[in-house]
């Protein structure tokens, strides 16, 4: 994850205030992303879960907004596709992690790829 200096590496977003939740409004405007793709970012990346309480409101917690601000970095500055960003932050953060073999990559594409055939049935 990143710390809260290294996210503002390219862009200058807010600092986070030390608070327990945040609304999807108050992240929205942390991270600098609308709300509705906050949304389908919850959607795309099973890491990103806030707490719902009451209406079914959704209250963020800090490591959440890191996440958030983790995602937009992937996708916005280094030019990831959401599944590349999705396998991104499930990547080890070693730098020396072991290659994958031929076998889990060629596993790993298969069900990409069968994903895709889903989307298009």
């Amino acid at each position: 994850m990143l710390d809260q200096n290294q996210s503002r590496s390219k862009s200058c977003l807010p600092s986070i205030p030390t608070k327990r939740y945040f609304t999807i409004g108050e992240v929205s405007e942390l991270c600098e992303v609308k709300s509705h793709v906050l949304r389908y970012w919850e959607q795309e990346f099973p890491q990103l879960h806030p707490v719902k309480r009451r209406g079914n409101r959704r209250y963020y917690q800090k490591q959440d907004v890191l996440l958030v601000r983790k995602i937009k970095q992937l996708l916005y500055e280094q030019g990831y596709t959401i599944g590349g960003a999705r396998q991104k932050l499930f990547e080890p953060q070693e730098e020396n992690r072991s290659p994958l073999k031929p076998e889990q990559v060629l596993n790993q594409v298969l069900g990409e790829l069968q994903k895709v055939i889903k989307l298009l049935e």
